[in-house]
């Protein structure tokens, strides 16, 4: 497959897919009238932080985003990249996916998101699987079969098919490269700058911010601060005396398949039955559009490392989803292995992200805690912070459901 390099970020773009594009519900950002920019720093290169700077760029702010590593370095480059408008429905996080949903759409058009990163609707199955039981026979087509309701590419013991997504509700995005072209225009057209270095801590000077401290002394000033740190969001003091965040450790396999173009666009989600366990796992197929497979599953919760590049696999894990692959499909051999990778999903303790101010902070934000659903709520979640700090509320979504001071009226309960 051919692709174009972006040689200001070294981005592979994909020729273009035919793709639907639902109709666009977009949302519209006037810069906010500030006689001076307001200078905010937002702390995180991951997808919550770079969408965040992008659209307090886009609003008029001076914004300065501060990574330790490398964009998209951990979760937002390792991550499915799968998105849902309705899979978040009755709980806290309906409005926010419904909302980041459609941003999605929008922001494809803006930023030519099939060519750039891979932005494409598609079908979505539930199947279960079970091990040491026959194969499907091979069939010649690559179309959905109406009685199986299986792509042709899926030859594996699997059964009990069923749609759970279509066009029109799911969809998906190659992570690192979302998050590398919306950071790319952020730096281009809206003038935000990136900074590479360690946050050490924030300067607060009666109640209110001040600047950040970077390791090895660096100051920079603010007039607000927006800490979009993750799974590391509870190795900052200030975060952590408030609330905990953990990290949920994901596994993933990239493929590259003997045969690319067999491969439909339909992700999978699977009830896989192994010969030796009793319980059954719950691993994640995804295509994609430069026609390598993306397999992940196998998580616990373990201790954040200080270095997203410390980040390791484990082998039993790793192994299980190259088990499972061959397994569901005779396209997902070993020996089309490209990738064997891990990263942290950050997690809180009632299930919901924490967005907004912290408490007894003036002009100091958090946006954390959107475990498995980061990149699919990363664009409602930036809009939101950036009127939040610029215009003193959010309208795309309502956020008092996900402040931080929760916690807080909790511990005085």
């Amino acid at each position: 497959m051919q692709i174009r390099m972006n040689f200001a970020l070294g981005i592979p773009q994909f020729p273009q897919n035919r793709i639907r594009n639902p109709t666009v519900n977009s949302v519209q950002f006037q810069p906010s009238p500030m006689d001076q920019p307001k200078k905010v720093v937002v702390c995180g290169g991951g997808v919550i932080g770079v969408c965040t700077a992008y659209f307090l760029a886009k609003k008029g702010a001076a914004v300065t985003l501060i990574e330790k590593s490398n964009v998209a370095c951990a979760a937002s480059g390792k991550a499915g990249g799968f998105l849902a408008l309705d899979w978040c429905d009755g709980d806290p996080m309906e409005h926010l996916a419904r909302a980041s949903f459609n941003l999605h759409r929008s922001l494809s058009q803006e930023l030519d998101g099939p060519q750039s990163y891979g932005y494409r609707s598609l079908t979505t199955l539930s199947l279960t699987v079970t091990e040491n039981q026959s194969r499907r026979p091979s069939t010649t087509t690559t179309t959905t079969s109406s009685s199986s309701a299986l792509p042709s590419w899926v030859d594996g013991p699997v059964h009990s098919p069923k749609t759970i997504g279509t066009h029109e509700t799911t969809a998906q995005v190659h992570p690192q490269l979302f998050t590398r072209t919306l950071i790319e225009r952020a730096v281009e057209k809206h003038g935000v700058k990136i900074v590479i270095g360690k946050l050490e801590r924030v300067e607060v000077e009666g109640g209110r911010v001040g600047s950040v401290v970077l390791e090895g002394g660096e100051v920079v000033d603010a007039d607000a601060v927006v800490l979009a740190l993750g799974p590391w969001s509870s190795k900052l003091e200030l975060l952590n005396s408030q609330f905990r965040v953990s990290g949920l450790k994901a596994h993933s396999i990239v493929f590259e398949p003997r045969e690319p173009n067999a491969i439909t666009p339909h992700a999978l989600f699977l009830s896989y039955h192994p010969s030796n366990r009793r319980a059954p796992l719950d691993p994640e197929v995804y295509p994609r559009p430069t026609g390598e497979v993306y397999v992940c599953g196998m998580s616990a919760e373990e201790e954040v490392p200080d270095d997203p590049e410390e980040i390791r696999g484990n082998e039993e894990s790793i192994a299980m989803l190259k088990t499972v692959a061959k397994t569901v499909s005779s396209h997902l051999g070993e020996e089309g292995v490209k990738v064997e990778q891990a990263c942290f999903l950050p997690c809180t303790d009632d299930g919901a992200p924490i967005i907004g101010e912290v408490p007894g902070i003036k002009g100091c934000y958090v946006a954390t805690g959107h475990s498995c659903w980061g990149i699919l709520n990363g664009p409602a979640t930036g809009a939101a912070i950036a009127e939040l700090v610029l215009d003193g509320h959010a309208t795309i979504v309502d956020l008092k459901r996900f402040s931080p001071a929760r916690f807080l009226r909790r511990t005085r309960a």
